[in-house]
């Protein structure tokens, strides 16, 4: 059976020795695993894994072999219908979306139609599809439906086709004690690394301490600072919308990047980059930042971090006044590339399946825009984003 496990780990692709298997016949002969299984486990995972990346998979073989449990695939082979995988880009505007835009007269015809009908409109409208209302097919208005709508009065999103909001939005501060989850991250993260000794001489320097003691025939004790990640980061996280259904590995990773860099600056945005972003989701509307400021104020040594699904109307990134919820003075495409000429170091982290990033066009524009510097949110893009980062 033991023959069995240690094949069954090299084909699950683990990178076990022939002398680390011998180590645990060894460990066994000498009873260290107290003759049960769970001590078994123990023993066998920390002779047989060093790296913390691997303990998944290896749980997933010890299981198979021991407790009959069937290993769960790399991937799951099934047929995915089409429809399911273009729910995803529903998000934005399909090719016949942005076709029935152009019926309505673009971009600019709409809001110039929103202005009048703000004007004219004396009373409230439940229905039809001219005046603002509830309910109908007017582009202007709540709980109806059209391709290309400015939604009005409505709490949240159903059919997420509007391209514009004209309600302000409440989200929730990403929560920064969240640990559950976190390991294999901070195992990814830690490849963003450059330590150096900062502060006050408050660690021993035992090596300085003997040689000291040597020389002086007597006690003499040295300090130095503590050795600390000198990588400087600076996150932006996408918050709210379609990224409520990401909010867990985004915690997941804003909890790892607080235990793993000491210089860690952070601010939220909801889609795009604009002229303003902020830290505290319940004061937004506020107590937001200058986007300005925050380019002006970190040096061009930090590397910054993107954090979104870049999931929107394609008029959010290329167009005056297309953001969901502002009237933007300069499109989102401009803020994007003013951050990647100021920091040589970006990367963006989206937690879509990387394969179905051709379903959303903003995603594609979002990534050229960056130079292809996006990667999926998972252990192995977050491995290459760091790669990215300390080129």
């Amino acid at each position: 059976m033991f023959v069995t496990f240690f094949h069954e780990l090299r084909q699950a692709g683990l990178p076990i020795s022939l002398k680390e298997y011998l180590m645990l016949l060894e460990g066994l002969d000498a009873d260290l695993a107290g003759r049960s299984l769970e001590g078994f486990y123990f023993l066998s995972r920390v002779s047989l894994i060093k790296d913390e990346r691997h303990l998944d998979r290896f749980d997933q073989v010890f299981g198979k072999v021991f407790k009959g449990i069937a290993t769960l695939p790399d991937a799951i082979d099934a047929a995915i219908p089409d429809e399911w995988l273009r729910r995803v880009a529903e998000l934005h505007l399909s090719e016949e979306d942005k076709r029935r835009i152009e019926q309505l007269g673009g971009w600019e015809k709409i809001m110039e139609e929103l202005r009048k009908r703000l004007a004219e409109q004396k009373e409230r409208h439940t229905g039809g599809n001219k005046w603002i209302g509830t309910g109908g097919t007017s582009p202007f208005g709540a709980y109806g439906y059209n391709p290309a709508g400015v939604r009005i009065g409505q709490k949240k999103s159903r059919h997420h086709r509007a391209i514009k909001v004209w309600d302000k939005r409440e989200f929730k501060d990403l929560d920064e004690s969240v640990e559950l989850g976190t390991r294999n991250i901070k195992v990814a993260l830690r490849r963003l690394r450059s330590f150096a000794r900062q502060g006050s001489a408050s660690e021993l320097d035992l090596a300085g301490t003997i040689r000291g003691t040597a020389e002086k025939g007597y006690l003499d004790i040295h300090m130095v600072p503590e050795r600390h990640n000198a990588v400087k980061v600076l996150m932006f996280f996408d918050v709210g919308g379609s990224m409520d259904w990401h909010v867990k590995c985004a915690e997941e990773l804003f909890s790892a990047a607080r235990t793993e860099f000491k210089h860690l600056e952070y601010f939220y945005f909801h889609n795009c980059l604009y002229e303003y972003v902020w830290r505290d989701n319940v004061r937004r509307w506020s107590e937001h930042i200058a986007t300005w400021d925050v380019l002006h104020t970190y040096p061009s040594d930090y590397k910054v971090i993107v954090i979104g699904d870049a999931s929107m109307s394609p008029y959010e990134i290329t167009h005056v006044g297309g953001g969901v919820e502002h009237m933007n003075e300069e499109p989102g495409a401009l803020w994007l590339k003013r951050v990647t000429d100021t920091f040589e170091h970006c990367v963006w982290l989206n937690p879509i399946p990387e394969d179905s990033w051709g379903w959303t066009p903003s995603i594609s524009m979002i990534r050229d825009i960056i130079a292809n510097r996006m990667y999926p949110l998972t252990l192995e893009g977050l491995d290459r984003a760091m790669r990215e980062l300390m080129r």
